[in-house]
């Protein structure tokens, strides 16, 4: 079969997406063939597409999707043809009406959670899953703890600021207008930073009476990451998993020490799905979260997949709030 899809031949801005024809085969062992009734958009999609996490060109796009599944390969025992499915999952080609792809990372949606959700929520649910939930500070997080997370009113930051408020957590969110500090506080920020104009390492100290946080999830990268190091308490952690400012330059392992012996960890959601067991516990988890209703998953964009160069401009102008997805 034969379908539309984006792909690039050349790293480059949004200008090197092109709307192409593919030919999509048979799902192998191991895969299966799912047909898209929304994609997800992510920031790492920017990375592939700049070049700054290379990939073999050309290449497609995209690492969150849900739709029907109308093919399974051998050995795939968890789906079957005609279900509901979502995921996250390498290697990247969401953006396009169907794909093969491994099963390993792809779960059967329940009834209750639309395609359109399913789309917007997998990567940037699961990211703040293994985030609240396994990235944790040597002495642990407790209800009550103070949390710093940084672009609080992204997809993945409207996710944890309304979990950490589930699990009693007091997160102080930074964004980069009053109106994204509103949309954070009222998904349940306890604190938030506009960090254009305030110094959010001052009012941190401020809201938690100079001692500091226990933990600091950043995904901005180079323009934090000095500044989310001096926010945190003794025996912190600074959980870095993103890089939307640029990467972070290289660093002495000496500074930690001085800082108040504290943690540094480059996370990656991939090596928290890299089976289907940890998948699966990582899916229910975020899908009784949403079917409960304790997190709502905020869609605030929604592009024809064919306008995908205009999602990634609107994406790195920072004009987007919670979740963008394809339509297609």
């Amino acid at each position: 079969m034969r379908c539309n899809a984006i792909q690039f031949s050349q790293a480059g801005g949004p200008e090197q997406l092109q709307w192409v024809e593919i030919e999509v085969g048979e799902p192998g062992a191991g895969q299966v063939r799912v047909r898209h009734e929304a994609v997800g958009l992510n920031y790492i999609d920017v990375y592939h597409r700049t070049g700054l996490y290379p990939m073999p060109l050309p290449a497609g796009l995209g690492m969150e999707g849900a739709g029907v599944v109308d093919a399974v390969g051998e050995g795939v025992t968890h789906l079957k043809v005609g279900d509901r499915v979502a995921y996250a999952s390498n290697p990247p080609g969401a953006y396009a009406e169907a794909r093969v792809m491994p099963a390993m990372n792809v779960c059967v949606l329940p009834d209750t959670i639309s395609f359109e959700t399913g789309a917007a929520m997998m990567l940037k649910g699961l990211t703040a899953q293994y985030l609240l939930k396994k990235t944790l500070p040597v002495e642990g997080l407790q209800a009550g703890d103070f949390v710093l997370f940084h672009a609080a009113a992204g997809g993945v930051g409207l996710i944890a600021c309304q979990w950490a408020k589930h699990l009693g957590l007091q997160l102080i969110g930074t964004a980069g207008s009053d109106e994204k500090c509103a949309l954070a506080k009222a998904h349940g920020a306890s604190h938030v930073i506009n960090y254009r104009t305030d110094d959010f390492v001052a009012r941190v100290k401020d809201i938690t009476g100079g001692k500091g946080v226990k933990v600091v999830y950043d995904s901005v990268g180079k323009d934090t990451f000095t500044g989310s190091l001096d926010c945190l308490r003794p025996f912190g952690l600074l959980a870095s998993f993103g890089n939307a400012s640029g990467p972070v330059d290289p660093i002495a392992p000496g500074m930690l020490g001085p800082k108040g012996s504290v943690y540094l960890t480059r996370q990656t959601v991939f090596t928290h799905i890299s089976s289907r067991e940890a998948t699966q516990a990582m899916a229910n988890d975020l899908f009784d979260v949403v079917g409960s209703g304790a997190v709502n998953i905020r869609i605030d964009q929604r592009y024809a997949l064919k306008n995908a160069a205009q999602a990634h401009t609107d994406l790195e102008a920072r004009n987007t709030t919670g979740s963008t997805i394809f339509t297609l």
